[in-house]
Order: C-alpha cells, then structure tokens, then sequence
C-alpha cells in the first residue's frame, strides 16, 4: 500500500486539489527531538490566499448543490482512507510534534471519528416548515453553507484540531481554506489534503497553504471568505477577532485556558493525584485543557502534593520516536524558554520546587510547585508546559473563588466522593466544559466543546453545533400565484 507521505509530488507545494508551487516560498519542519529536518513544505503568502480563496468559491456552488448522500460517501471515504493509513500519520505525529505513542494514537482515533461524525451531517434535517402567517403562503428555515471557511489550525494536536474543523465544513456543503503551522505544517495540513484527495474531494475545494501571520491576516480579509475558525492562543485569536471582525466575517474562537483540577477534601487523594498527573503532563502540558491550577483543600494538601510529586519523578522523558517514555520535547525554543521563566519566578516569589524544575535541550521534567498563590506567574498565565501549580484553598467555597479568579474558561474538573456534590458545585464554575470525577483532557466528536471568557466567543465544536458553526439560516416563503399589493 502506498503511503499517504510518500513520494515527493508534495514537497515545497501547496495544495490546491493538486500540489502547485507558491508564491510564498517554503520552510523547513523540523523534529523537535534531534533537530532532524524532516521535510519542506510550500509557505502562502497573501497572493497566495487570493488565488486558493478565489479558487475555493469557484468550486463551491457545485458542492453545495450535491446531494447529501454525495458528500456523506466522501467524508466516509475520507474516514476508511484514514484507517487504512493510521500508522503513517502517527509516526508523523511522533517526529513531529513530539507526540508520544499513545497520543499520537489516540489524536489520529478522535480525528477518525470527527470524519465519522461528519459524514453524518449531510443526510440529517436542514430546516424546518413554519406556520403560515399569510393564506396560500408556504414558509420555511432552512440553513445553507457560508460559502468558504478559512481555518487557521495550531501545532500541538496537528492533525485533530484542523480535521474537526475541515470535516464538518466540507460536509455541509462548504469549501475550505486551511491554513496550518509551519512547525506541524506536514501532519497538520499535507497529510489531510493527501487523505481528501484520495477520499475523491472535487477539485478545488480544500486549499492547503502552510504559513504565519501574512496568509492568517489575508484570510481574516479576503472578501471570499465568509468565515474564520481559529484555534490558537488568546493573544492571538484577539487580533483575529479584530481583523475579521473589521470585515464582518463570522469568527469561531477556541482559544487558551488556564483550566482547575478541584481536590475537595473528601477525594480519594491517590485517584486525584493520578488525575492531576495526567491532567498536567499529558504531551508535555502543551494541550489548551491542561490542568494549569490545581486547587486542593487543606485538609488532604499535603498528600495530594506528596503523591502528585511521586509521580512526576517517576515520568521518563526522552525521544518518543526511538524509546518509550512518558513525555516528548516541547515544541521550540520559544516555548520552553517560558516554561522556564514562569516556574523560576514562581519559586522566587516564594513557592517551592517539589519536583522537576528542570531541563535539556527541548526537554523539561514534569513539575510540580506548591504553595502556589494567586499573584504568582504559575497561577495567573497559561503555562503551556509540563508544570503543576498547586494552591492550597479552606474550604468548598474558597475553592470555587479561587477556580472562578481568572479570565479564562474553558474546563474544569473535579475531585470528590459525591458525584451529587461535585455536579452542585459545576454549576458555580464558569467554564464551557467541567467534568466531575474526572481529569481536564476530555474530548468527544459530538459534543460541544468550547470556552468561555478569555477561551472562546461561545462558539463550540461537535456534530449537532457543526449545524450553527457552518451554515446560516435563511428564510424561504413561495405562492403557488403572484398577488397584488395595495401600492
């Protein structure tokens, strides 16, 4: 069988339903582990996105006007496509994002069923019948496609966060603009369009143009685009925001958390910890629903840090493409650098170093600090790393305070005996996502999953919210005979 990635009819290309060269130039990606490169990849530039948009439109009323059995076949076609090839990308997601096995596994089985969710949508009710207001007038709500959606995608789960997007916009009747990182530009764009192309997508429907800010602000403005999903950062999706928003575009945000794991004091600690370990170092804590605070009251603190601090030493850090460890490197430079600012200023301002705390080269260990207070970096910032910040809190209520103090809200989890206890505490959290007994790092392909606050303008990803992220309502009325007006 032949490879997804194989060949070189992809290399220093974009992609357009066939790899052309750009005008944006190309990039190296790199392994984060070595330092390996392992591929180019072609950059768009804003010209670039002017031609793929253009492109895109033209492409779409065809799509639009398919029945829905027609796209429902692709996206399952794209689906078994991607069984077929499910190892190859993992291995990708491996050297190149610095997954570790199980991750990269368990990314490419959501993104499976993202496609699977999708495929869905084309054949379900689009509209609904309205009450006459008028005799001998027929009134409907139907929804329609926007036309095309650009999609700006992240580094840290590549593949999935663009798939989830891409899929259910394709499906119901859209074109797409995708516009992966540079640093996962291979796993997070090439490998889709490769999978959609051997799935059977038309020609010029999905457009893959790797890049940084040029293309991102040119598809934030480009008239053909009618809508823009970002996943990203929150300093970055605010000016996204500005940029579309200038242009009357819809928006989907789903932006940075600084999410709580709540320990209440009647937890089974060693469970919690256990959470709290997967929660916070899970592909080195560089995941939006990462456990950046965790909140445990006083009375089971110091177990609660002494077993999560056991664990964190016991984590093995390496290469995850040539041996087994727990966690891979962080993603650049860049990244790590913060990491380690923000725990050495946190130890400065008085919190202590009870694990890790320490790195090499791309590689930090898995750490955790206590007596974490609100005005430390650890509590305040998203960390983005494999760091566990620990405040210790009196009570239930202090707990809830202390949760609520930020201006993120994406998710939150906890810890507690009482299921019962635990949902009458959820609803005082403002976060889109709480899970009770349970750890942060949840996803389903039909579920609605989104923040609130500082983490997203309240647009959410999953099959039925798909329906209200890309389509529009419009409303019909026809007469079976012209009528005369007054005028």
């Amino acid at each position: 069988m032949t490879g997804l990635l194989t060949g070189n009819s992809w290399t220093g290309k974009i992609y357009n339903g066939q790899w052309v060269g750009s005008t944006g130039g190309t990039a190296e990606v790199s392994e984060p582990a070595t330092g390996a490169m392992l591929a180019e990849v072609g950059l768009g530039n804003a010209a670039d996105v002017e031609r793929a948009s253009r492109e895109a439109s033209e492409a779409q009323s065809a799509w639009a006007q398919r029945i829905g059995p027609e796209r429902a076949a692709i996206l399952r076609e794209a689906a078994k496509t991607l069984e077929r090839h499910h190892e190859e990308v993992e291995r990708w997601l491996i050297r190149e994002s610095g997954s570790v096995p199980g991750k990269a596994a368990f990314e490419v089985q959501l993104a499976q069923a993202e496609l699977w969710e999708a495929a869905a949508l084309p054949t379900q009710p689009w509209g609904h019948l309205l009450p006459a207001s008028q005799d001998g007038r027929h009134s409907a709500a139907r929804r329609l496609p926007l036309g095309v959606v650009g999609i700006i995608s992240p580094w840290n789960f590549p593949f999935l966060l663009a798939i989830r997007a891409v899929a259910p916009a394709l499906a119901l009747g859209n074109a797409v603009v995708l516009k992966p990182d540079v640093q996962t530009a291979v796993v997070g764009g090439t490998a889709i369009a490769q999978l959609f192309h051997e799935a059977g997508l038309p020609e010029g429907l999905l457009q893959v143009l790797a890049g940084d800010a040029e293309p991102g602000q040119a598809l934030c403005e480009d008239p053909n685009i009618a809508m823009v999903s970002f996943t990203g950062s929150t300093s970055i999706g605010r000016e996204v925001a500005s940029a579309a928003g200038r242009n009357l575009k819809r928006v989907s945000l789903e932006l940075g958390g600084n999410n709580a794991l709540i320990v209440l004091d009647d937890a089974d600690v060693d469970t919690a910890s256990s959470a709290g370990a997967w929660s916070a170092y899970l592909h080195q804590g560089q995941i939006c629903m990462t456990a950046g605070r965790h909140i445990v009251v006083e009375s089971v603190a110091d177990e609660y840090l002494d077993l999560l601090s056991r664990r964190a030493a016991a984590l093995r850090v390496g290469d995850p493409n040539r041996e087994e460890v727990a966690l891979g490197p962080l993603i650049n430079e860049s990244q790590i650098a913060n990491v380690e600012r923000v725990v050495n200023e946190t130890v400065s301002s008085g919190a202590e170093l009870r694990a890790g705390g320490k790195r090499d080269a791309l590689f930090y260990r898995p750490t955790v600090l206590g007596g974490v207070t609100a005005e430390m970096p650890a509590f305040r910032e998203e960390i983005f790393g494999p760091v566990a910040p620990v405040t210790v809190v009196r009570d239930e209520e202090e707990a809830i305070a202390v949760a609520n103090d930020t201006d993120r809200g994406l998710v939150a989890a906890v810890q507690t005996s009482s299921a019962e206890r635990g949902n009458a505490l959820a609803n005082q959290l403002r976060t889109g996502i709480v899970h009770v007994n349970d750890q942060t790092l949840n996803n389903d392909a039909y579920a609605p999953f989104g923040g609130t606050g500082m983490s997203g303008n309240g647009s959410r990803f999953g099959s039925q919210s798909s329906w209200d992220e890309f389509t529009e309502w419009q409303w019909l009325t026809s007469r079976s005979q012209a009528r005369q007006y007054p005028f």
